[in-house]
């Protein structure tokens, strides 16, 4: 089989996140994040979300009480992130973050693979990871 000469385009990853209720999750990405919630539904009883702001995309449900989030973090302590956000500018949102009320996993700063940003937890235990390299 021989390759594409060329490639078809690519649009934007969305994570999936099961979290235990959607309200109120949303309520954090909205509120705390600035995300925009695209879709809510159904609109009978909500269990499902997109959200977006800027280029970034995220989706959230509720399955069932039986079935709970699972972040990477709680799995193995190496798994430090369920998502990495970049960011051109790891200062100024930290800064807004703050003025928002975010409580940072970890501070703003330079880490170990040579990135400068935080972390921020949201409710579900998922972690976030905004920063670039430097």
């Amino acid at each position: 089989m021989t390759a594409p000469t060329t490639q078809a385009e690519l649009g934007y990853v969305a994570p999936f996140f099961i979290v235990r209720d959607v309200m109120p999750s949303i309520a954090f990405y909205k509120d705390r994040l600035g995300f925009a919630a695209t879709f809510v539904g159904p609109d009978d009883g909500p269990y499902f979300a997109m959200l977006e702001r800027d280029g970034v995309r995220l989706m959230l449900k509720a399955i069932t009480p039986e079935v709970q989030p699972t972040p990477n973090p709680s799995r193995h302590q190496w798994a430090r992130w369920d998502a990495y956000v970049y960011t051109p500018d790891p200062d100024a949102l930290a800064e807004e973050f703050a003025s928002r009320g975010v409580s940072f996993r970890e501070p703003l700063g330079i880490n170990s693979d040579q990135l400068r940003g935080f972390e921020v937890m949201d409710a579900d235990g998922y972690v976030l990871y905004f920063g670039r390299p430097i």
